[in-house]
């Protein structure tokens, strides 16, 4: 194997450390924003799981299937967020057991002033038009990863389940 191939594959390998530190810094910038907005009441995942409901409404098991909560854990926190004002908990017209989820005001006005913070972050990584191809790429490779491990996940769990 030829030393710059070797040198990316070290790299891929690194990659999945790199997210989860990339992920848990995120986290603590968010909980430090929090902080200074004086917003107590939720967690910086609590605000990614309002993130991951978006602008729309969402049934629960999409967003935790999108957002690869666990149930429990997603239960408690949505249980959360809707006893503090951020999101709102809507019967389903055709099932009243299926919950459908949407924002409130207070989660938007939340999720927008955290947007403001992400475009000031976002200012010294995009400079020049190689940067925004960089940010592109990095996008696109992470997107190839996440397919490439579902799959294998994917598959493996064809193979186990005759």
């Amino acid at each position: 194997m030829d030393e710059s191939k070797a040198s990316a594959l070290r790299n891929l390998r690194e990659l999945p450390r790199l997210i989860e530190r990339m992920h848990r810094r995120f986290l603590d910038v968010v909980r430090l924003e929090l902080g200074r907005r004086g917003i107590r009441d939720i967690s910086p995942v609590q605000v990614m799981m309002m993130s991951n409901i978006g602008s729309g409404e969402i049934s629960v098991h999409t967003l935790i299937e999108r957002g690869y909560y666990l149930g429990s854990n997603a239960s408690y926190n949505l249980k959360q967020l809707v006893d503090c004002g951020y999101v709102e908990r809507l019967s389903s017209p055709r099932d009243k057991r299926a919950a459908r989820l949407k924002l409130s005001p207070k989660g938007e006005a939340t999720l927008s002033a955290l947007a403001e913070l992400e475009g000031h972050w976002a200012e010294p990584l995009m400079k020049s038009p190689s940067d925004f191809a960089d940010i592109e790429n990095a996008n696109n490779l992470l997107r190839k990863l996440e397919h490439c491990w579902s799959d294998a996940v994917r598959y493996a769990e064809s193979t186990d389940n005759p």
